[in-house]
C-alpha cells in the first residue's frame, strides 16, 4: 500500500473483525469487517448476521437487511467521508460521515427518513458504542436502536 492521504490514517483504527450488536429485543448478534481496497484508497464494510432465531420481532426477520455492504471514500476537500450502502433489501444510500478523536459519526438527509449514528471508540480500541437515531422532519429526532461493536469474532 502507497502513501495515504492523512485523513484515511484516521480510519485505520476501525480495520479488522468486529461482532456487532443490536439493543432490540429478541436480535442477536452479527459480525462486521472492515478492509483496506484499492491500495487503500476505499475501506470496505462488510457485515452479516447469525441466523435469526423465532424469537426475533417480525419486523426485523421481514426486513432484514443482512448483508450489507458500504464503500467509504473521502473528500479531501472537507476532510469528510463519503459512505456508499446497499443491503439485501435492495436498498441503496448515501451517508456522509466523520471519524475523528475516537467519535464515528454516520449521517444522512433524506425526505421522510433522516438517519444519524454516533459511535465512540473505547480508549482501549475494542469497543464502539452508539446508537442509530431517525426523524422525519429533520427536526426532531428519536432512538431507533442502539448498536455497539466489539473487537473478535
Amino acid at each position: 500500500m502507497g502513501a495515504r492521504h492523512p485523513d484515511l490514517v484516521r480510519l485505520d483504527a476501525l480495520v479488522g473483525r468486529w461482532i456487532v450488536q443490536p439493543s432490540v429485543e429478541g436480535v442477536g448478534s452479527g459480525w462486521c469487517e472492515f478492509t483496506w481496497v484499492e491500495d487503500g484508497k476505499f475501506l470496505r464494510q462488510f457485515a452479516d448476521s447469525h441466523p435469526l432465531p423465532e424469537s426475533t420481532p417480525a419486523v426485523w426477520r421481514e426486513d432484514n437487511p443482512m448483508p450489507p455492504t458500504a464503500l467509504i471514500g473521502l473528500d479531501d476537500a472537507t476532510e469528510q467521508f463519503t459512505m456508499m450502502y446497499a443491503d439485501a433489501r435492495g436498498v441503496y444510500r448515501v451517508y456522509q460521515m466523520t471519524f475523528d478523536g475516537g467519535v464515528w459519526a454516520v449521517w444522512r438527509h433524506a425526505p421522510g427518513f433522516n438517519q444519524r449514528y454516533t459511535g465512540t471508540l473505547s480508549d482501549d480500541g475494542q469497543v464502539i458504542d452508539g446508537q442509530w437515531e431517525m426523524s422525519r422532519d429533520g427536526e426532531q429526532w428519536h432512538v431507533d436502536f442502539g448498536l455497539t461493536y466489539r473487537r473478535g469474532g
